[in-house]
């Protein structure tokens, strides 16, 4: 599901125009985005949290030149989802 599709979704079921929407979930991203650059995760009650977590540094192997590459100590964005939205995902989703 692409953004586009989520306008259209949201769209369909509030009656929402679509510009409307779509500033309104670029608007969330970018909220989100911030937060997590300020080192401020989010939370949001039923669906999970926007975390920022912490990387240690490595060593790895480029194996076509073979040579060692220190990877410093970096932060990434992540998603941990709530136990009520894994639990629904695993009593829905089929194989």
């Amino acid at each position: 599901m692409t953004k586009a599709d989520i306008v259209n979704e949201i769209s369909k079921s509030t009656g929402i125009e679509k510009v409307a929407v779509q500033k309104t979930v670029e608007a969330f991203m970018e909220v989100v985005k911030d937060s997590l650059v300020k080192e401020k995760n989010v939370y949001l009650r039923g669906f999970g949290s926007f975390i920022v977590k912490k990387r240690a540094k490595k060593t790895a192997r480029n194996i076509s030149k073979n040579t060692t590459i220190i990877i410093p100590e970096h932060f990434i964005p992540a998603f941990k989802p709530s136990k009520s939205f894994v639990n629904k995902v695993k009593t829905h989703v089929k194989k």
